[in-house]
């Protein structure tokens, strides 16, 4: 079982940026997959990154590619997202999320432990 804690939320300006974290317990943190999801108000959950249980790979939404950096650190139970030149439209509830499997994994209904998510908020 996995239980994340997700921090580094807050308000910013088009252009600033945002490094999320999201520390994990669990000893088997290294095996799953991790995602970074967000939800505006109205609007439903959306995949923003995955990485493989190595890091060996990444998957990005073509929204935030080239902008949004996700990582992690398996010996610390922790996965990152580095977020650059936000926009408005980036204003959401971020949640990482933990599901089992090594391989990337991009449905929501596949991931197993959610954290209660943070607020990015990016004025225009």
């Amino acid at each position: 079982q996995v239980q994340a804690v997700e921090s580094g939320g807050g308000s910013v300006q088009a252009g600033g940026s945002l490094r999320l974290s999201c520390e994990a317990s669990g000893r088997t943190f290294s095996r799953y997959t991790m995602g970074w999801f967000r939800q505006a108000p109205g609007k439903e959950r959306e995949i923003v990154a995955a990485i493989s249980w190595n890091g060996d790979n990444t998957y990005y939404a073509d929204s935030v590619k080239g902008r949004f950096t996700m990582s992690r650190d398996n010996a610390k139970n922790a996965v990152y997202l580095q977020m650059n030149s936000l926009k408005p439209e980036d204003t959401a509830v971020y949640s990482c999320a933990a599901a089992n499997s090594q391989g990337i994994v991009l449905r929501t209904d596949y991931y197993d432990y959610w954290g209660q998510g943070t607020q990015v908020t990016v004025s225009s």
